[in-house]
This record gives structure tokens, sequence and C-alpha cells, in this order.
């Protein structure tokens, strides 16, 4: 699937601290002024600055998405169904069973998370953008002290020591899934919405109140490379295989392949035959004339993610 590029969403978002929130440096610095635990910084727009690294974000996100699997689905292989399976055990999988085995059988035997945020031998489909501060918006850091405390007496058994937060200020990014079924971005949609509502943080000290983010969902595009409109701009019609549909169609990657890989790669199954969902955006050409897309602006993103996530309900409703 990763040789083609047949659908791609781009999903642009602002996160704000709703709290203290701090992703640490992975070293202390010489600088004796400075507290023990750093913000993590780099360089942008021509100075020094903090920033939520992508891949801090996709690891929270990773990881509360196997939390949502978990829940509902199975992360256990089923003797009676072995491709069936949500998420695995990443400390005792050795993924043995993926070896020698050709690319449709690696991603249909791989679980549902591994085939979004891959494995040792698949590449992810989702990747994250460095979130980094809005200029217009002021950042507000400032630092805490704490100590830890000696379980067994009581008393300070570390610290009292001092560490940097941020406190308010605004991060910007882009969450991008390439070749993506519509059970996978409605995943994101629900991860996103959990984060958004508190359910996990990001950072240092989660446990202890710090990490909470407010999400923005400003924007979000879902491009076809390989398609154009008819002539009458009615269809969406596919280049080289003359499939075709409505304008206002959302198209999952099982949607492209003709059926015997899409059979091989797991995407059809009995109850589960299509990866489409009609949504009220019109498709438009992209850039050069060449390719078609639908964009969702600000405050019709959630709608977007409600039809995702509609197919997500579908997949596992059938694979129970």
């Amino acid at each position: 699937m990763h040789k083609r590029f047949v659908n791609n969403c781009t999903i642009d978002i602002t996160l704000i601290p709703d709290g203290p929130i701090l992703i640490k440096s992975g070293k202390e610095g010489a600088d004796p002024t400075k507290p023990d635990m750093e913000f993590v910084e780099t360089y942008h727009a021509g100075g020094r600055s903090i920033y939520l690294p992508g891949s801090s974000l996709k690891g929270a996100i990773r990881a509360h998405a196997e939390r949502i699997v978990r829940t509902v689905g199975k992360d256990k292989r089923d003797s009676n169904n072995w491709n069936l399976l949500w998420a695995n055990d990443p400390l005792n999988d050795k993924y043995d069973y993926l070896q020698n085995k050709s690319a449709s059988d690696i991603y249909k035997l791989s679980s549902f998370t591994d085939q979004m945020f891959g494995n040792t031998s698949i590449a992810s489909r989702v990747r994250i953008e460095d979130a980094y501060p809005d200029k217009s918006q002021s950042l507000k850091i400032e630092e805490r002290n704490g100590v830890a405390i000696d379980r067994v007496f009581g008393s300070v058994a570390v610290g009292p020591f001092n560490y940097q937060v941020c406190t308010a200020g605004e991060f910007h990014t882009k969450i991008h899934l390439k070749n993506f079924t519509l059970a996978q971005l409605g995943l994101i949609g629900l991860v996103l919405r959990d984060l958004d509502d508190g359910w996990f943080g990001l950072g240092f000290a989660k446990s202890r109140g710090l990490g909470t983010v407010q999400v923005k969902l400003n924007k979000a595009v879902v491009q076809y490379p390989g398609c154009i409109l008819s002539e009458d701009e009615q269809q969406i019609c596919a280049l080289g295989s003359g499939k075709k549909w409505s304008k206002t169609f959302l198209l999952g990657a099982g949607e492209f392949l003709e059926l015997p890989e899409a059979q091989s790669y797991g995407f059809l199954t009995e109850k589960r035959t299509q990866d489409c969902q009609d949504t009220p955006v019109a498709a438009q050409p992209m850039d050069l004339g060449f390719g078609v897309q639908l964009t969702w602006r600000e405050g019709t993103v959630e709608d977007l993610f409600e039809r995702a996530v509609r197919s997500w309900s579908h997949l596992l409703v059938g694979a129970k």
C-alpha cells in the first residue's frame, strides 16, 4: 500500500495548555540559573523557542488509541480468527509471525493500531509535525518547585527541585494520514476528542495534574491525488481504474483497490463491503488542476470525524 498514494488527510489543529504543561529536555544544562527540568527547545522563526515534539505527540496519541481499541476490541489473538487483533503487546510481541510474508499478509496480520502507527515490518500511516508556538499569542513560562516523598517514612526522598512549565499560549501542528481507511480516521477523531476532554495529557507529571490541553480543530483536508472531477463536476473519477463516486463522498483506501487486492489486505469482509461515507462537502480540484480534495473548515471538522467514526463503529460491530 505504501507504493501508491490513494488518499491523504491533513488535520490542522491548535493545542492550548489547559494548565501547566512540560515536555522535558533529555539533558540538564550547565547553567545553574536554569531550573533542574527544562522545557525542550529548538530554533524556530529566527530564535530559540519551546515546542511540542511531534514524536511526543504521536506517542501520546498512539498510547490512547491503543487504550480505546483494547477497551472495545481484542488485545490477544483468537485461535479461531488469527487475523483479528486490535492492539498487540509491544513488550512481548516479537513479530515472528510477520517474517517472510508478503506485504498484504504483513498488513492483514498486524494489529489495527500497528496498521496505523507502524511496527518493525510496516511503516506508519500517521505523521505528526512538531507543534510550534503561535507568535500572535504570548507564551507564559514559569518555574515550580517539587519534592519526591519517601513512601515508607513520609519524608522528602529527593528534592526540592524546580521545573519549568508553560501555562498559556497556543501551539500549532498538523496530523497527516496517508492511505487511510475511514475507521482509522475515526479512531484519530476519538483520540483528539478525548485529549480535548482531558482524559489523558501530554508530557511530564500527567498524574499530578500537568499536561492537559484544549484541542482546537482548525481545518481538515482530504485529498485523492489519483482522481479528477468529471466534466460536469458531479463525480469523482479514479484515473486508471474507471471507478466513479459522487463528488460528496469521503473515500477510504479500500475504495481504491480492486476486489482481489482489497480482500488480500483484509479491507473487505462480509459485514463491511464499503469504505466510504456521504458528506455535505463537495469535492474541488487540487492545485495545478490535478487531483481532488474535500475541505472541512473551522467549525465543521467535527462533521468529518462523526462520519469516519460511523465506519469505525461498523468495523467494530462487524468484527464481534
